[in-house]
């Protein structure tokens, strides 16, 4: 039974998570939901969710990808978005939709949400591992990140819910293995199971997982080895939470077959897609040597340098440059690697002492968070797509995971340490200052390059021009010959607008063999309008040069009747149609 002094102190102790939690949460809902309606909407934002999200809410045809969902009533659930990408967002956006109308700001309270629901889920994951101090120093640098903040706001082009099933399944996984409760291996279970279907890259999260708890079975085994002769104890007892080390890995036959239950049962719409089309199949196997982007994953070191480069980039924030700018918190990567280099010193220096005292080791669990890390960045290095740095917005919790638990280690062997310890404690403090610090400020000025530029090439909010126009000159039905276009249009227009995409996805470089013979059908009708992007910035080439040639050999000119820019003066759209000579 509770004493009232302990409730107190249980109470005083709540409080005090409820308001580092509400400070984090107030930075982050400040900067993230600021002028929400840049940059302008992105092609997988609307692809990946809004579209379908608005022809269920609106009972609209919907166009399920493949052409693979499941009927109810007189619409069509669709079973996934892309091949490797299940349609979780698609469902979760409708009520945001049906509450706040159909626009960019409500698209994206979604992702925002899940952002913040992410914080929330670092506070508890790093405070079950750690302690408090920890959590409080992870949450509060990851609230002001600039990399977590602007894909938080167009989070469902980075498909974010995926970090927040990565965070709530290795907190209930992270239970499991310390305590062995059943229903924390069940849930556990089922959100692998979930994440997996929201998108296929949750397998790096699993495997990152399952090699941290094998090395810290390892770990268990030679300190139970090593414990028979002398004192080792400080191994685990360094850590200010109970250890990782786990209790006994039997399962019973009943308990492991209600686990694969559950992992399967949020891929049964991933299993069906694939019975009936074998898109993830192919997409996985046909790329196994050299993905769709021309990555090729044999060339595994340059792939992992690639990845580490990227890494350091996310740490300085410098990858935005379509919000308008570059702007980099250059101390970022020297501020981690300075932390580590200096947590992995004084645990060298604690295992080389006889006797051991825990305190020589700042935090043992820290440097299996470091592990976890580096076992995604492995895995990422080989990929059915392409080495986008966007697949990092998954990690980057568990990036400033590590940072807080090796900032609490330090601080707590500076507190303990008996000579020189306390000289610690400024150094380490006002690094997690200047970082965070630098990181905010980085923030709030891409914000202001984002309001003077409003976003550049597939992120311009020159697309809300085009929408506009469209809808108001009623061309409903404009033929696209370059990406980036048709998902947005038709979601701003709410569905009055439905381009065609006509340029055809089976090569980057030059148009697929029937192309043409799509084209010249087109060109028989001098009412189609002919949407292109600038040479520049034109995703899938050469089908404007065989588009001015086909026209000049069945008689036409085309003719450009309207330009779109950017905010900078730059075009980027181009609206054209065909006159006779």
């Amino acid at each position: 039974m509770q004493t009232p002094t302990s409730e107190r102190e249980r109470f005083r102790l709540w409080r005090v998570d409820g308001l580092l939690l509400a400070l984090a949460l107030a930075l982050f809902l400040a900067l993230g939901g600021h002028q929400l309606g840049l940059p302008g909407l992105h092609y997988d934002e609307a692809k990946e969710a809004g579209n379908n999200a608005l022809q269920l809410l609106r009972g609209l045809p919907v166009t399920a990808f493949r052409g693979a969902g499941l009927p109810l009533g007189s619409s069509l659930l669709p079973l996934m978005v892309q091949d490797y990408i299940g349609a979780l967002n698609v469902y979760m956006a409708i009520p945001f939709l049906a509450l706040f109308g159909v626009s960019v700001p409500a698209l994206r309270l979604l992702p925002l949400l899940t952002a913040s629901a992410t914080l929330v889920l670092l506070y508890l994951l790093a405070k079950e591992a750690f302690g408090r101090r920890a959590a409080a120093m992870a949450t509060l640098l990851l609230a002001v990140n600039p990399s977590f903040v602007f894909w938080s706001r167009q989070g469902i082009f980075v498909t974010n819910v995926t970090a927040t099933l990565a965070a709530a399944s290795t907190l209930t996984a992270l239970r499991w293995w310390r305590h062995r409760r059943p229903r924390d291996l069940y849930v556990t279970a089922f959100l692998w199971g979930l994440g997996i279907y929201a998108k296929l890259l949750f397998v790096w999260i699993i495997g990152a997982i399952i090699g941290v708890c094998a090395i810290s079975q390892l770990g268990r085994w030679i300190g139970n080895a090593l414990r028979a002769g002398s004192d080792t104890s400080s191994f685990s007892s360094g850590c200010h939470s109970p250890s990782l080390t786990s209790r006994s890995l039997s399962l019973s036959a009943r308990r492991l077959a209600l686990s694969v239950l559950c992992f399967v049962f949020p891929l049964t719409p991933l299993i069906l897609f694939n019975f009936r089309t074998g898109g993830t199949l192919v997409s996985i196997f046909g790329n196994l040597d050299s993905s769709y982007y021309g990555v090729r994953n044999t060339a595994f070191g340059a792939n992992f340098v690639g990845r580490v480069k990227q890494l350091l980039a996310l740490l300085r924030g410098d990858h935005f440059w379509y919000l308008g700018d570059g702007i980099a918190n250059g101390a970022a990567p020297w501020l981690a690697i300075g932390l580590i280099a200096l947590s992995l010193l004084i645990s060298l220096l604690g295992l080389r002492r006889r006797p051991r005292p825990s305190f020589l080791i700042p935090h043992p669990l820290a440097l299996l968070s470091l592990a976890f890390c580096f076992l995604f960045v492995v895995q990422s290095s080989f990929t059915v797509s392409d080495l986008f740095i966007t697949h990092y917005a998954i990690l980057l919790p568990f990036v400033f995971l590590a940072v807080g638990a090796i900032a609490d280690g330090l601080l707590r062997w500076g507190g303990r340490a008996r000579r020189g310890g306390r000289a610690l404690l400024v150094p380490v403090l006002v690094a997690l200052i200047w970082w965070g610090a630098g990181d905010l400020w980085v923030t709030v000025r891409y914000h202001r390059a984002l309001a003077a530029s409003g976003g550049h090439a597939a992120h311009s909010d020159a697309i809300y021009d085009l929408a506009e126009y469209l809808d108001a000159h009623d061309v409903r039905s404009p033929l696209v010959l370059d990406w980036g276009m048709e998902a947005p249009l038709y979601f701003l227009t709410a569905g009055r607008v439905q381009p065609a995409e006509v340029f055809g996805y089976e090569q980057l470089d030059a148009p697929d063999a029937g192309f043409v013979e799509r084209l010249r059908f087109f060109l028989d009708d001098p009412s189609n309008v002919y949407l292109f992007h600038v040479p520049e910035e034109t995703v899938f080439r050469g089908r404007r040069e065989v588009f001015d040639r086909l026209a000049a050999e069945a008689g036409l000119v085309p003719h450009v009747e309207a330009v779109f820019y950017e905010r900078s003066g730059r075009m980027i759209f181009v609206l054209t149609r065909v006159e006779p000579l």
